[in-house]
This record gives C-alpha cells, sequence and structure tokens, in this order.
C-alpha cells in the first residue's frame, strides 16, 4: 500500500477495496471479545482457586476453541501473578507512619465521634502508599480497641475468596476460630457473622479491594446497629470507594511525601531511635528523594542500607541507581506495583505502558496524550462516543485507579496534564519489554528515543526500524534525520522538542502518518496533502507558510500551529472531522467562502481580526464549539468586531485578546448558559459608539454569569467595578493580573458561597487592601477559612 500511494502522482486520489479484510477484522474483535468476556466470568464465578479452574476454561463453544488455547497460557500466567499471598503491611508500627499526623487524628476523630449511623471510611492512593499501614494504626491504637466492642480485619486482594474472608472476620484479635466454625459453609457462616455484630459496636477493617461485586455480596451482613459502629475500606480504585461508601463523607485519598517526611521515614527505618551519622545526612535525604515520596519505596531502601556498612561511599555507591537497588532487592516490591497492571482491563493496558515511552518526569498535555493514544488505534468508537470523548473516559480510569497523576488543571477545574511516578514508570517500561511493546532487540513496534545510546541502537537495527510504527524523540541534541528515510510505517511522529531549520522532505514520504508534532519555523511544505490519514498536526513554533493544501486533508482531527495566524481565502471541501483549528485570520473572502460552514464538529477554535470591524461572524450554528480564542491589534479597527460576533450557546472558555470591549458585549455572556471560564486580557473598555474609554464595568442587576467558575482581568483599563454575589453566583476562582488603574475589587465577592481563590498579581496597593479586607471579613464575621488569598 504504501509503494502504491509513494509511487502515485501528487494529488491523486488513492483508495484501497479491502471488504475481505474489513471482514477478516470483524470477526478478529468478535472472537477476542468473546474469549476475554468467558475467562472472566470463569475467574469471577469459581475465584480461580482450585486445578479445576483452569481445565474449565476450555468449556468454549466450538467456533472460539482454537483461539482460546492459544490464549491459554498467557492468561494463566496472570492468574498465577493475581494468586500471590496477600502481603501485610511492611511496619505496623507508630515510629514508622510519617506525615499523615494530622490525617490520623481526623480518622480516630471519624471513627470514634458521637455521629452514631454506620459510617463507611474509605482510604484510596496508589499501591505501596501506606493505606494498609495507616489503617493498621488506627486499628491497633488503644483509643481504637477500647471504644469498640469488636473488631475485625480481612484481607481482600484481587480475587476475593469469601470463605476466607468471613473466617478472617470471625477471627477477631479477642475470639478465636474454633473447629466448628472451620467446618461451616460460606453461607452459614455470614449467618454467624451478622449475629456477632449485630447490637455490637463494631470497627470491621476491608484491606484492599478491587472490585464493587465483593462488596455487594458482603454488605447486607454488616447489620446498621445505629450505635457507632465504622466499616474502614482500604483500595486503590477511587471508583470502588466511591461506589461503596454511596458518596457520603469524605474520602481519605493517601498523597506522596514530601521531601522532608520521605528523610524522616527513611532515618527511621535505617536507625530507629539513634541519631543519623552527620556525614550520612546529606546522602540519606538523596536516596529518599530518589523514592519519589512512595512510603514502600522508602521502606525497602531503607532494609538495605541498614543491612549494609554505615559509610559514605557504601551508601553514596547505593545513590546512583536507587530504583533498580529497590526493584532488584525485593520481589514483593515489583509485585505490590504489578498487581495494578495485571488488574487492568486489556483495553487500558497499552494506554498505560505508553507512559513508559515518555521521560522521566514528563508532564504531558491531556490532548496531546489522546491524540496520540487514537492515532496508535488503541480506542475504537462504540458509535455513542467520539475516539476524544473515549480517550477521556481512559484517561479518567487510570487516574481512578491511582495510576496517573494529575499534575495540572484547567481554568474550570478539569485535568489538564498529567504524569506518572517514577516507579510506576519503571514497571511501564520493565511490562512493555516483556509485551514487546516499546522496542527491544528483537522488536522495534514503538520506539523512544531519550539519549545518543538509544540512537545508536535504533540506527543499528535499520531492517527493524523499517516495521516501527512509532517514533518519538525528547532529546534535542540527538540528529535524526537518517531515521527518516527508514520509517516507511510509521504511523506516528514526535519530534516537537527538537528544531528543524527546513522541514525534513523525507517525512512526505511517511504516507501512514496519523500524528506528526514538528519545530520547524520554515513552515509547511507543498506535498503535504500526500499525508492522506494525517489527523493530529502540531508546531511549537511561529509557521511563516501554511499551503492552501492542507484544508484538503478530510482526516485532520486537530490542527494547533503555536501563534500561527492562518490565512485560508476559500475551502473546496468540508473538514467534518476537524475539532481543533488555531488561529484563522478572519476576513471578507473567508466569510464569503462559507468557512465556518465547512468546519461543523469543531470544538476548540481561534480567530483572529485585523481590518473590516463590521463583519458579521455568525458561530452561532456551531454546536459544539465550547472554546473559543479571540486575538486583534488593539491599533487596527478590526479590534472593535467583538459587536459583530455571535457566539454558540454551548460555549464554555472564551479567552479576549487585544480586543475593544463593550458593555453590550458583556450583557451578551450574559445570556451563554454554559460559560465556566472568561479570560479578558490587555483589552480596552469603550463606551459604545462614543470611541471614549469606560473606566468601570458595573455588572447590571440580572447580568448573572450563571456557570462561571473562573474569571480573569489582566492589564486593563478598568478603574471602577461594581458588582456582587448575584452576578457571579458560582464562581470559584478570580484572577486579577496587571490592573494598575483598578481601585478595588468589590466587597460583596466575598459573599460568593462557592468562591475559592483570589489572585493578585503586579497591582496596586489599593486593590491589594481591598482583597486583604475581604479575606479579613470572611474570616472573622463568617468563620470563612476555606477562601484563600495569593498575593505576588
Amino acid at each position: 500500500m504504501v509503494r502504491q500511494m509513494l509511487s502515485t502522482p501528487q494529488g491523486t486520489s488513492l483508495t484501497f477495496s479491502t471488504p475481505n479484510l474489513h471482514r477478516v477484522i470483524q470477526l478478529l474483535d468478535f472472537a477476542s471479545e468473546k474469549v476475554v468476556k468467558h475467562v472472566e466470568g470463569k475467574a469471577h464465578s469459581i475465584g480461580l482457586s482450585s486445578p479445576s479452574a483452569a481445565s474449565s476454561s476450555h468449556d468454549l463453544v466450538s467456533d472460539v476453541q482454537q483461539t482460546m488455547q492459544q490464549l491459554q497460557s498467557v492468561k494463566l500466567v496472570e492468574v498465577e501473578d493475581t494468586k500471590m499471598p496477600v502481603v501485610a503491611p511492611l511496619s505496623s508500627s507508630k515510629n514508622n507512619l510519617v506525615g499523615v499526623d494530622a490525617n490520623l487524628l481526623q480518622l480516630k476523630d471519624r471513627l470514634t465521634n458521637m455521629q452514631t449511623k454506620l459510617e463507611i471510611i474509605p482510604i484510596t492512593g496508589m499501591g505501596g502508599i501506606g493505606k494498609s499501614t495507616l489503617a493498621r494504626n488506627l486499628y491497633d491504637d488503644q483509643l481504637i480497641i477500647t471504644h469498640f466492642d469488636y473488631r475485625g480485619w480481612a484481607a481482600i486482594s484481587q480475587l476475593p475468596n469469601m470463605r476466607d474472608i468471613l473466617l478472617s472476620l470471625l477471627r477477631c484479635p479477642i475470639e478465636k476460630i474454633d473447629d466448628e466454625l472451620k467446618g461451616r459453609n460460606k453461607n452459614e457462616l455470614k449467618d454467624i457473622l451478622y449475629k456477632r455484630l449485630f447490637g455490637r459496636r463494631y470497627m470491621i477493617v476491608l484491606d484492599d479491594i478491587w472490585i464493587t461485586n465483593f462488596w455487594d455480596e458482603i454488605r447486607m451482613y454488616l447489620p446498621n446497629n445505629n450505635n457507632g459502629s465504622r466499616i474502614m475500606i482500604t483500595t486503590r480504585e477511587s471508583h470502588v470507594a466511591q461506589y461503596v461508601a454511596n458518596s457520603k463523607g469524605p474520602h481519605y485519598d493517601m498523597q506522596l511525601l514530601n521531601m522532608s517526611a520521605s528523610w524522616d521515614l527513611l532515618r527511621q527505618t535505617v536507625f530507629g531511635e539513634e541519631d543519623c551519622p552527620l556525614e550520612l545526612q546529606g546522602i540519606g535525604s538523596k536516596i529518599a528523594s530518589e523514592c519519589g515520596g512512595l512510603p514502600l519505596a522508602i521502606h525497602v531502601i531503607g532494609g538495605i542500607l541498614s543491612k549494609v556498612e554505615r559509610s559514605k561511599d557504601v551508601w553514596e555507591q547505593i545513590s546512583t541507581d536507587v530504583k533498580a537497588s529497590i526493584v532488584d532487592s525485593d520481589e514483593r516490591f515489583s509485585n505490590i506495583l504489578s498487581l495494578s497492571y495485571n488488574h487492568l482491563p486489556i483495553y487500558l493496558k497499552p494506554c498505560f505502558l505508553y507512559m513508559g515511552a515518555l521521560p522521566e518526569d514528563h508532564q504531558i498535555k491531556e490532548s496531546r496524550l489522546t491524540s496520540l493514544w487514537i492515532a496508535e488505534g488503541f480506542l475504537k468508537s462504540n458509535g455513542d462516543k467520539s475516539l476524544e470523548e473515549e480517550a477521556k473516559d481512559y484517561l479518567k480510569l487510570l487516574v481512578e485507579r491511582n495510576l496517573l497523576l494529575v499534575t495540572r488543571k484547567k481554568s474550570n477545574g478539569k485535568a489538564l496534564s498529567y504524569s506518572i511516578h517514577d516507579l510506576l514508570r519503571d514497571l511501564c517500561i520493565r511490562k512493555a519489554n516483556e509485551e514487546k511493546f516499546l522496542h527491544v532487540k528483537d522488536s522495534m513496534r514503538r520506539v523512544s528515543v531519550e539519549s545518543s545510546y538509544d540512537m545508536e541502537d535504533v540506527c543499528a537495527s535499520p531492517q527493524l526500524m523499517s516495521f516501527a510504527r512509532s517514533f518519538i524523540c525528547t532529546n534535542d541534541k540527538i540528529n535524526i534525520s537518517p531515521v527518516f528515510g527508514i520509517l516507511r510505517l510509521v504511523r506516528v511522529l514526535d519530534v516537537l522538542d527538537m528544531l528543524f531549520e527546513e522541514f525534513p522532505k523525507e517525512i512526505l514520504q511517511l504516507v501512514n502518518l496519523r500524528y506528526l508534532a514538528i519545530n520547524c519555523p520554515s513552515g509547511l511544505p507543498d506535498g503535504i496533502s500526500r499525508l492522506q490519514n494525517l489527523q493530529t498536526l502540531i508546531s511549537a513554533h511561529f509557521v511563516r507558510y501554511v499551503p492552501s493544501e492542507l484544508w484538503e486533508m478530510y482526516e485532520l482531527i486537530h490542527i494547533r500551529l503555536k501563534h500561527t495566524i492562518i490565512k485560508i481565502k476559500k475551502m473546496k471541501f468540508d473538514l467534518k472531522k476537524l475539532q481543533t483549528l488555531y488561529i484563522v485570520w478572519i476576513s471578507p473572502d473567508l466569510i464569503s467562502s462559507g468557512f465556518f460552514e465547512r468546519i461543523p464538529n469543531i470544538i476548540r477554535l481561534g480567530i483572529y481580526y485585523e481590518d473590516s470591524p463590521n463583519i458579521v461572524v455568525d458561530l452561532s450554528h456551531l454546536h459544539k464549539l465550547e472554546i473559543l480564542y479571540c486575538n486583534s491589534e488593539l491599533d487596527k479597527d478590526g479590534s472593535r468586531f467583538l459587536h459583530k460576533l455571535r457566539f454558540p450557546s454551548n460555549l464554555r472558555k472564551l479567552s479576549l485578546h487585544s480586543c475593544v470591549v463593550f458593555r453590550s458585549l458583556l450583557t451578551t455572556l450574559c445570556t451563554l448558559p454554559n460559560l465556566e471560564v472568561l479570560k479578558i486580557v490587555e483589552c480596552v473598555f469603550q463606551r459604545e459608539g462614543e470611541g471614549e474609554a469606560e473606566e468601570e464595568w458595573e455588572a447590571t442587576e440580572g447580568g448573572e454569569f450563571r456557570s462561571l467558575l473562573f474569571l480573569q482581568l489582566e492589564s486593563l483599563n478598568l478603574v471602577h467595578w461594581k458588582a456582587n454575589e448575584t452576578n457571579f453566583p458560582k464562581l470559584r476562582t478570580l484572577f486579577v493580573v496587571g490592573c494598575y488603574k483598578l481601585e478595588e475589587i468589590p466587597n460583596a465577592m466575598g459573599d460568593i458561597p462557592t468562591l475559592q481563590q483570589i489572585h493578585i498579581r503586579e497591582c496596586g496597593a489599593s486593590i491589594v487592601a481591598s482583597a486583604q479586607q475581604i479575606l479579613k471579613v470572611q474570616q472573622e464575621e463568617y468563620d470563612n477559612f476555606d477562601l484563600k488569598l495569593y498575593i505576588r
């Protein structure tokens, strides 16, 4: 297919008729889904706890029996992993519980307060973060022991054995299991547990819950005695905690330790009550920091350090590769982290493993990560949702399973970028190599280059590289030009961190490309339309030239060109798949060509005005448009264009830069029911029709931004601002930046019940004083200590 496409004259459409191939794909999908459902169904129904479990998996319908035989060995390996014995907390000593003092007191209060109704207290967090250790410290606390009539602890694990769990709960600290109980069946044990708990104030700990089915089965045997009984659960799965607690009461989500707490825990693990020698404190602190705040990792490395010579030379040798020391020395550590991977549904595993292709401590934007997943073919649309919506759901699931961390949030509080813990990244790389998911010596399906050594490895295997589907380079010091001629079948080419003075023409031969991220100031070349499969085009640099043939590429979904103003005179074709486009120059020719009718599914759009302020730009028919960026030049007539702009009703985020703002515009914005984020930056407020500066923004009565969560006012000519809580009923965050003329923030803004943060940057003393007064009143008169003020 590639050879045929490259031999076809440029501009000639080339199609392939492959009905048999599509039929084969459908059959394979059907067969694999049937096998997976059957195996997983067997696993849950019998618990895979006996030798008969393996043989039972052969009872498949005849049309998938052969496929099952091929998958059998793979599935059994996963089963053996999940049957690993339940691991007790590495330490139950209170001295080894660091960094959670305040939360320990809060949890203790929740366990022993006067609330009579049965309360469920979830503790969530990633594997190894200390959930079981915290629960054990509470369980063994003397106050807890004396407060409850009965206490029970059970470790649940991935494949819960209900009979063993019931016996564990009946084996409470003060009552032993007798032979009679051991001989009872599961249903009898449930009845015994219920009778034993009925009427007593009890505390039950269900440690390490993975699935909601288990809770559905056991909940009816844990009575609500209305006497202050408590159930505490620990889980890596946030959605399980949400389900079990029925969204009532706060969850305690354990966080990674900071540098100070990490060193405290390591010092206690190695030295106990002894003092750490002065010469080891610096290198010890460095070793602790390499654990990334994960208590399990600190315990493991502490165990190593406690057994070696206490000398600076030995500790420095260990510090050269702390992660390797942890993983190599304690198989249990790897197994604990691997449980999270093994428990992932099949469709999430490649998305998780893909994080191993990114550099250590790398933060990746949601939009970039989801585009990569889509280009890789990890997602399939079920018809109800777009691939982008499916990808966001996948991200949410990985966050809920505490495998990905949200590192930055958008203005409306939603996730902006993600990262992965270093030790989980090592797990990704290890699993990816086992699965031949990332490049290894005999397979280069997906290639990630971070160093010159990696590049040498790649260039030494040109034949294998010719089959690569992905190439990601994150080092701007490497010459990767020779690679372009090898990557004949590549789908993903991400070289955003490198600067190319000229666009490499070899890239135009990569006709399978779906994702291209490049940094090239010379512009996009003629012939770009040869990349007929391209879905995402990203440039990290201002691009001088954009060929018109770009608008003939029907598969394009995202075009993100940094600071680039695209002049489009006309488009011949509808780009129905296009969802992102930044930034389009508004001109009479563009409007007359019906450009906005040709991008009906656009979600994110940037537009630029310079001249012709009287052009009516009607975006009201773009029902999917959620994010709009408007830019202009203040000294041009076009900066007054906003009063001629018709907004879509579904708009969620609006950014206005270097524009003239009239009072009528603000009235119009109040009518947008879904507007959550409003940024007004370097704009001039003017009186309508007079051309004179308007120094006051008075929010009119009934002028309600009903859904606004985030408001940013930056570098404006405003002197007076009048508003109250009814104008911004849901506002959470207020940013005021560089507004030197503005005298104060309206006092009534402090009465907004949802307001959480006020940020003041580079403003005059009077506005700072007004913000401080708002905070003082809220704290002293209303005991509102949730409102935070940040001044810079």
